[in-house]
């Protein structure tokens, strides 16, 4: 068993000591438009996010039988249950597409396949991983499908008790995957993300890095999350949070996007290595206001001036 908490995502790499890897989280708020899905990979990758994600069904396979036939209103007029989803599924032609967009804009994408018929589908690109939504948590075939890639298996793992948790990890190995804790409402209140179950999560998974997963509204919790250890950031993005669709308000717009990334660069930044030390522009305020050396001075070092100095661990 892998003692590493680092994992391979393409050209990077997710743990402790690396920058936090942001995904913007397009799932199907392209809403079956190719051209909104370009537009959200631009949004992502001008924003600085590492990848974006969307998911993958086989509507046949996804979608119950007793649900195929059930009428509803959408933005293309009443159709459907299994017309709907097929209308928001995207084939071979629009991912080559995506695929390509992201090269040339420097960003990964991969996605939630939800049965094993979307796996063999993302298999014909060589994405960075796999991610395993919250609802397919319990799918062992799906899982193992998963874990016979060898790529790298991200796990959601909202809606989900800890016997479950403990089962899938068991199935795929703990040796590929990053868990990401999250709570499965849409948009989900602030008194229910239980960000503090990060911390649970590493303590339970010494081996395994933890990451998370928001279906919040606002910025605020995402960026706590990372302050207290999340390596790994997923949020739903979106053009417009009054667009059609399910998933939409829980989701952040361009702007956001922006800020968020910022932030969490600004708090990984902030959060340093843990190692207290008094830095050299420390040393002038030290001089001006501190009247009483004590008695370990800090050692200034041999040279001329403030730039010759290195900060000393105390």
């Amino acid at each position: 068993m892998s003692t590493s908490r680092l994992r391979t995502l393409g050209t990077r790499t997710a743990g402790p000591g690396h920058p936090v890897y942001v995904t913007g989280e397009i799932g199907i708020n392209h809403n079956g438009d190719l051209d909104n899905a370009l537009a959200l990979i631009d949004a992502a990758a001008d924003a600085g996010c590492d990848a974006v994600k969307f998911q993958k069904r086989t509507p046949e396979i996804c979608t119950p039988r007793d649900q195929w036939d059930i009428e509803r209103d959408t933005p293309w007029g009443r159709m459907t249950y299994i017309d709907y989803r097929h209308r928001v599924e995207f084939g071979e032609t629009e991912y080559r597409r995506i695929d390509a967009h992201c090269r040339e804009r420097g960003i990964d994408w991969f996605a939630s396949p939800w049965d094993t018929e979307a796996v063999a589908f993302l298999e014909k690109f060589d994405v960075p991983a796999h991610k395993v939504a919250s609802a397919s948590l319990t799918d062992d075939e799906l899982l193992r499908a998963l874990r016979a890639t060898g790529r790298t298996v991200i796990l959601s793992t909202g809606m989900s008790t800890p016997r479950q948790i403990r089962h899938a990890v068991e199935v795929l190995g703990s040796d590929n995957i990053l868990l990401c804790h999250a709570t499965s409402t849409y948009p989900a209140r602030a008194e229910e993300l239980n960000l503090k179950v990060i911390q649970t999560l590493k303590d339970e998974y010494p081996n395994v890095p933890i990451g998370y997963s928001g279906h919040e509204t606002g910025l605020q919790t995402t960026l706590a999350a990372v302050a207290v250890g999340a390596v790994f950031v997923e949020r739903h993005i979106t053009l417009d949070r009054a667009m059609w669709g399910s998933d939409q308000a829980a989701s952040v717009e361009p702007g956001g996007l922006q800020r968020l990334v910022r932030d969490i660069r600004t708090i990984e930044a902030a959060l340093g290595d843990g190692v207290k030390k008094v830095y050299e522009s420390e040393l002038a305020p030290m001089r001006k206001l501190r009247r009483v050396p004590g008695l370990h001075a800090v050692e200034t070092g041999t040279g001329t001036g403030a730039d010759d100095r290195e900060p000393v661990a105390v």
